[in-house]
């Protein structure tokens, strides 16, 4: 007989959880223990077991997710944009959303099932009853209604989409966001002359003014202790680039970059960037199995042109994947056309969505999702040869 279980803690998660042969660190405990000690304020995640008699055969992070309209709308909105995007946002949303996955990071990181052992058509449907019984939950314990439910990111090829009648049923619908930058590494590259030997003379030229720019910077691994003292700066510097980017809708918590270190260990490296030892930038990686997975990042906003700190840690973050032997490096999918300029590719994205109220309905919904995540207009670069 198959059948769900719900939970709210790792703690009281089964140990059968991380023997499901997934390598996505994202769904491991160690990963979302982090998470669950150091999660934004407005994210509460929730764990979907799903069993065929006594064996645990699918998992799922749900997260309820309440949307704050001071933390989504930034100091660097307009006034007009703010009191726009909130009136909309207040029309839309007045109460918490089920986000199917990790809305902290760009993937497709909240499911997964042994097909060999349920079908896809079976598993969702228990993740249908799962979700259901948690917006009865949530009514009942936070009398908060539950106004969106989304299924986050997926590649077009992948197979979910085969799934028509599920979505179709549950009234959800498909809409393309901004895609994922993904920086395929070739196998015969080991080095980091490999990978400037590969550019076109214009941006090998590019690679070396930049280098150039940064070369009284000293960029070195913090360990846990350095994280801990390093703790303030490095948010500051965090909400330094959290704050530009005017819409977001969530905002971390200051001691996130410390748990993840402390619960990943080496799998979750973080580099500081050194000007005469002050610490005036630096970036995040997460290692997912054969893939890199970049994280969050922050700098001072004065010394970015200066220096070119953004487009120098593209480098580095692609310089080690290169010489640690990964097999690709995602880059999200914020600032397309410099990370194209480095050597990334677009790969489109869908999510799968929809408003509970119908009178709202998924219209208004869809002028909402354009507003968050808008499909800009961007030019790709074509770096090697």
């Amino acid at each position: 007989m198959v059948h769900f279980k719900l939970f709210k803690n790792t703690n009281e998660l089964p140990n059968t959880w991380d023997a499901l042969p997934t390598c996505d660190i994202f769904l491991k405990k160690a990963f979302l223990s982090a998470l669950e000690q150091s999660s934004p304020a407005n994210i509460y995640s929730n764990y979907l077991c799903v069993y065929k008699a006594e064996k645990l055969v699918g998992i799922a992070v749900i997260q309820r997710v309440q949307m704050y309209t001071d933390d989504i709308f930034r100091n660097t909105s307009s006034n007009n944009l703010k009191f726009l995007g909130k009136k909309l946002f207040a029309k839309i949303v007045k109460g918490n959303a089920l986000i199917i996955g990790n809305l902290m990071h760009t993937g497709q990181h909240g499911i997964f099932f042994l097909s060999e052992e349920i079908s896809m058509e079976a598993y969702f449907k228990q993740l249908s009853q799962a979700i259901h019984q948690l917006k009865k939950d949530i009514k009942k314990q936070y009398q908060k209604k539950i106004r969106i439910i989304a299924f986050k990111d997926f590649f077009e090829e992948d197979p979910i989409h085969t799934n028509t009648a599920f979505f179709k049923k549950e009234n959800l619908y498909k809409v393309q966001v901004q895609p994922n930058m993904l920086f395929s590494i070739p196998k015969q590259w080991t080095s980091t002359e490999d990978y400037i030997a590969a550019f076109n003379k214009k941006y090998r030229d590019r690679y070396k003014r930049a280098r150039k720019k940064a070369y009284l910077i000293q960029t070195r691994e913090l360990d846990l202790e350095a994280i801990k003292k390093q703790s303030k700066i490095l948010y500051t510097l965090y909400e330094n680039v959290s704050d530009n980017a005017g819409v977001n809708s969530f905002k971390l918590a200051p001691n996130h970059f410390y748990k993840l270190k402390e619960y990943l260990n080496e799998d979750f490296k973080v580099f500081g960037c050194f000007l005469k030892e002050e610490l005036i930038g630096f970036y995040t990686l997460i290692l997912n199995d054969n893939t890199i997975e970049t994280y969050f990042l922050g700098y001072k906003q004065d010394l970015q042109q200066e220096h070119q700190l953004y487009l120098n840690m593209l480098y580095q973050m692609t310089i080690y994947g290169i010489e640690n032997n990964f097999e690709s490096i995602v880059f999200a999918r914020t600032a397309m056309e410099i990370k194209s300029s480095i050597g990334a590719k677009p790969h489109v994205m869908h999510v799968y969505l929809k408003h509970t109220n119908n009178f709202i309905g998924n219209t208004f919904l869809k002028l909402l999702v354009k507003y968050l995540n808008p499909i800009r207009d961007w030019q790709e670069r074509h770096p090697f040869k």
